[in-house]
């Protein structure tokens, strides 16, 4: 009855599904694993700060990383460029950054966002930093990209203004070397409100994060269509089989065909051509 399976149809059949069902099982735990990933780094992103914890300095924290970015930095210089960065919402409300760039001891520059205001970017509204040796603490982050939410990436901004916060877009800006990195401060004066500090790229929940969820679900789905394939090819064979063996179909539908009958042979006069009237 099963002799059937050593068949080179069914050779092919069985090697097609002995390959197919792990790799898909492999490629469903492997997408399960991206999605948990992301989980855990999102849990570690948006995990709050330890209260009161103290500031490191600047250069001990970078390069920015899914552990530094958020952390409390701090750093000395004088502050010089200051530009602004419209565009930014803020509690759902439309405004612009007030970023100013701080000469370090160490000659390079790190930008920082001193806070937000509510409109359109004005540097007549922008309060100017302050003058000498400054003491900065902020919040680390990593450098913006084009792609990152809410920056202005069109271009053609005014001068004085910046779309995107990275050393990248600063770096034919301004005369000196930058850190690639940027900091915002959480307690501003002079009536800036703070920006909050964001996680870092590919942390969160996010859309790519459930594609991984999504695409999880597929190659098991296609694990049970690859076995429910099988089996419906299975017990179509068997059960053939089993009708032919009770003769509800011909053994050999060639057999059961009508023979004709030979030329010539009885059973009635044959024409093999017509008379023609004589003329």
């Amino acid at each position: 009855m099963h002799r059937f399976l050593l068949t080179p149809r069914w050779w092919g059949i069985n090697v097609f599904v002995a390959l197919a069902v792990p790799f898909c099982l492999f490629m469903g735990s492997w997408q399960l694993g991206r999605f948990e990933d992301r989980v855990a780094t999102h849990r570690e992103a948006s995990a709050a700060r330890p209260a009161g914890a103290a500031a490191a300095p600047l250069a001990s924290l970078l390069p920015v990383d899914k552990k530094t970015s958020g952390r409390l930095a701090s750093v000395s210089g004088e502050y010089a460029d200051q530009l602004l960065v419209p565009e930014r919402r803020l509690d759902g409300k439309a405004g612009f950054y007030v970023l100013t760039l701080l000469r370090t001891d160490s000659g390079k520059a790190v930008p920082v966002v001193r806070g937000w205001l509510p409109g359109a970017a004005d540097a007549g509204r922008a309060p100017a930093a302050p003058t000498g040796r400054v003491e900065v603490t902020g919040a680390l982050q990593a450098s913006e990209t084009s792609t990152s939410k809410g920056v202005y990436s069109r271009g053609g901004l005014p001068a004085g203004q910046l779309g995107v916060i990275s050393a990248a877009s600063l770096v034919n800006m301004v005369p000196y070397e930058l850190y690639d990195a940027w900091l915002t401060v959480q307690m501003p004066a002079d009536g800036l409100t703070p920006v909050p500090a964001q996680a870092p790229t590919n942390t969160g929940l996010d859309l790519k994060a459930f594609q991984n969820l999504g695409y999880t679900g597929e190659w098991f789905v296609f694990v049970a269509f690859v076995l429910f394939m099988w089996f419906r090819l299975y017990r179509r064979e068997v059960e053939a089989l089993r009708d032919a063996e009770a003769g509800l179909l011909p053994a050999d539908p060639a057999s059961e065909a009508p023979a004709a009958a030979p030329a010539g042979a009885g059973g009635g006069p044959q024409v093999t051509a017509s008379a023609r009237p004589a003329e």
